[in-house]
């Protein structure tokens, strides 16, 4: 038999379960359009901007934190002669991370 505090901590721990994954979704999702960003940024053409979207989510996958993604793209766009300083990179990581939430609750609502 279980009891009410069993109960409310596994309501607890499905809670968090469920944070934790829209929290990875979003930032998945936010990489993901910040590279895409930064690819047209960068005048690629498909293949190499599909290549370059790659790159930066095979990044995180390796564990690079926000930190290293500013870092990566701010390197490409100073080898492209882009002046895109990191204070702007990083407000447009919230833009997008916004936008990734957006599109993430609307999927789920769907």
């Amino acid at each position: 038999m279980s009891s009410g505090f069993d109960e409310r901590e596994k309501t607890m721990e499905a809670k968090w379960a469920h944070d934790e994954d829209l929290r990875f979704r979003v930032v998945t999702r936010r990489n993901k359009l910040l590279a895409q960003w930064a690819a047209e940024a960068l005048g690629l053409k498909q293949a190499e901007a599909d290549s370059y979207v790659a790159t930066l989510l095979e990044l995180e996958v390796r564990g690079a934190d926000d930190e290293d993604l500013v870092r990566k793209i701010r390197g490409d766009f100073a080898s492209g002669n882009l002046g895109y300083s990191e204070h702007f990179i990083r407000s447009r990581m919230e833009e997008l991370a916004a936008m990734a939430k957006d599109q993430i609750m609307h999927e789920f609502l769907a």
